[in-house]
């Protein structure tokens, strides 16, 4: 009883000491707290796959009112902008090439003469393939304008086809890509944050010259450990929980979940994280190669984590290589409990992983602290 008392009581100086290394150093207070808000209003207004003011030429060989009609639908809708009028191919060249609109809607001669007459027709949407996804974007914007322009002319026609589809979104009405977005920002701002501090942890120490004083203090791998990981814990659930509040209130996204649920999927995440940081900063012997292995972690990371581009769309050899990616599950499991109202055991399958990854990761950290001291 005497021993755990005593381990207990250099724990809590390890904590200690490392919190007041932490924050005496205004540049990681700063860093703390200022890159995680600015980070997440920037992806939050930025990275959106929602489409507004789409810049749009015309080319309307027919000159009808039927094609007027049609035309004047983009004009009055609030996602496309109008540019220009162009008179030729050519123009409509010059104008994609040098990028002054995304698109151009070119009206064939024999437009109204085909649509009064039945016969099938066409309006040519040329398109700036070089981002194919806001292509495809903004083609399914004018398949949408154009399905309600024959919709609306079918009407009264006996021949009008009897079968539409009716389409309704769950969890998400709207469609809002930010909803889905910024759901998930907050564990993957988190985890630059907590991986930069326990990153540099251990570096930081030898670069200065006191890790010697940690190998001749009496304290063990496992207490050694468990100060490091406890700052950078702590701050990092307060990051969490911080963007997780802006969300709702700022972004007006929803949560229909568990409370409980979130908290456990964080701290479990930030668990997870703050090993795989700890086995970088004991790999590391300058604080440069504990960013330089931070940031080789973090890219591949962000990417495989199924925050912007489905799992599902990977190479089945990368799929699993995502297997052992914490950011893969608390992505899923954040928004789960934002957007479908998880609760703690809906999410449990998303759990257990981060439990592997923080055990694994922080055994092999633990191993590197008592290979280093012998």
């Amino acid at each position: 009883m005497h021993a755990f008392l005593s381990s207990l009581a250099r724990i809590r100086t390890l904590i200690l000491k490392e919190f007041l290394t932490l924050l005496k150093d205004p540049k990681t207070r700063f860093l703390v707290i200022g890159p995680p808000i600015v980070q997440f209003f920037v992806f939050g207004y930025a990275a959106t796959f929602d489409l507004d003011r789409v810049r749009y030429a015309v080319v309307d060989e027919c000159r009808s009112p039927e094609s007027r009609e049609l035309l004047s639908r983009f004009a009055g809708s609030p996602t496309f902008r109008l540019v220009g009028e162009l008179d030729s191919n050519q123009a409509v060249e010059d104008l994609i090439d040098r990028q002054g609109a995304r698109l151009v809607l070119h009206v064939p001669p024999t437009f109204s003469r085909d649509l009064l007459a039945g016969r099938p027709t066409q309006l040519q949407v040329i398109l700036d393939g070089r981002n194919s996804n806001v292509a495809g974007i903004a083609l399914g914007y004018v398949n949408a304008i154009v399905a309600q322009y024959n919709a609306e002319r079918a009407t009264g026609i006996v021949a009008a086809p009897s079968l539409q589809a009716v389409g309704r979104a769950w969890f998400n009405e709207n469609l809002r890509s930010r909803w889905f977005i910024v759901s998930a920002l907050g564990g993957e701002i988190t985890a630059v944050v907590v991986l930069l501090l326990t990153g540099l942890s251990v570096s930081r120490e030898r670069e200065f010259g006191t890790f010697d004083q940690l190998l001749v203090a009496p304290f063990s791998p496992p207490e050694i450990l468990i100060g490091k990981a406890v700052p950078p814990l702590v701050f990092g659930m307060m990051d969490g929980l911080l963007l997780s509040t802006a969300a709702v209130l700022w972004y007006g996204v929803p949560f229909r979940g568990s409370i409980l649920a979130l908290l456990t999927v964080l701290a479990l995440f930030m668990v997870s994280v703050v090993g795989v940081g700890l086995f970088i900063s004991s790999l590391s012997s300058t604080m440069q190669q504990s960013l330089l292995g931070t940031f080789i972690f973090l890219m591949p990371a962000i990417i495989l984590s199924g925050f912007t581009t489905p799992i599902e769309n990977m190479p089945g050899w990368l799929q699993i290589a995502t297997y052992a990616n914490p950011l893969r599950y608390v992505v899923g499991a954040c928004r789960e409990i934002f957007l479908h109202g998880a609760t703690l055991p809906m999410v449990r399958p998303l759990l257990w992983p981060m439990v592997v990854i923080a055990g694994t990761a922080l055994s092999a950290a633990g191993w590197l602290f008592r290979h280093r001291m012998e």
